[in-house]
């Protein structure tokens, strides 16, 4: 059997490599729904023929429950962003392709994207009732459409093998609905780590996917409510501040 290589541990989750497979560890305490839905998730993002990690099953272990699935070997883009600075445009230029490619696919059996986020919104508990209501009114206002959305397309989530091709990772947030929901979830990412990355992000988006820049911005309200259910206190202030716009608007 191969050594256990740990990668990365969180307070639910523990991720290691063994070999060829790579191993995401649940803690007892996490929902086996959530765990059997994560790896249901990835398979149907599999099955619309984007490029995944193909899942090898899902086990219990250490009395909780444990996906496996294929290691991909490559670098991730935040390494490759990291390491070639100088070449930050084209990078991020390579991102935003394959945002478009993933919403040129269809997985109708994921949730949608409109509904997955008011569900979200309307059990906030911290925000203000007539914030609620306009984020509401925000959502249920906007398109209904079918796109595949990776929900959390970050340059970390997407390694490039040695060969050039994409491999695109964590796909638990994925839904079926509206792409530009998905690139202000990119954006406010890049936001909350270097604002002037983020604003070359949103260039670049919006040329190549012609799509306005003010659609986009017309989300973030949205999805900062959705970053600020996860409660970290660095991010509150500027979450809050994009939240409230959806008041005077």
């Amino acid at each position: 059997m191969s050594e256990k290589q740990i990668l990365k541990e969180m307070s639910y989750k523990t991720v290691y490599r063994e070999g060829n497979v790579l191993v995401k560890q649940f803690v007892p305490s996490h929902p086996k729904s959530l765990v059997f839905n994560e790896a249901f998730i990835q398979t149907s993002v599999e099955e619309s023929g984007v490029c995944v990690p193909k899942i090898l099953g899902v086990v219990p272990e250490d009395g909780g429950w444990a996906i496996r699935m294929e290691y991909m070997e490559g670098k991730t883009l935040a390494e490759m962003l990291q390491e070639e600075g100088a070449n930050e445009e084209e990078l991020l230029g390579r991102l935003v392709d394959i945002q478009i490619d993933v919403g040129s696919h269809r997985a109708s059996r994921l949730q949608n994207t409109r509904t997955k986020l008011a569900a979200e919104i309307e059990n906030m508990d911290e925000l203000d009732p007539s914030v609620k209501y306009e984020l509401l009114q925000r959502i249920h206002g906007m398109r209904n459409h079918t796109k595949l959305c990776h929900g959390d397309l970050v340059p970390s989530n997407i390694i490039i093998r040695a060969d050039g091709s994409a491999v695109i990772l964590d796909w638990s947030h994925a839904t079926s609905g509206n792409a530009g929901a998905d690139a202000a979830i990119t954006y406010m990412h890049f936001c909350l780590e270097d604002p002037g990355r983020a604003e070359k992000y949103l260039r670049i988006f919006s040329k190549k996917a012609g799509m306005p820049i003010q659609y986009i911005q017309t989300w973030l309200p949205i999805v900062a409510a959705h970053q600020l259910k996860k409660h970290n206190p660095e991010e509150a202030e500027m979450l809050e501040k994009w939240i409230s716009v959806a008041e005077y608007q």
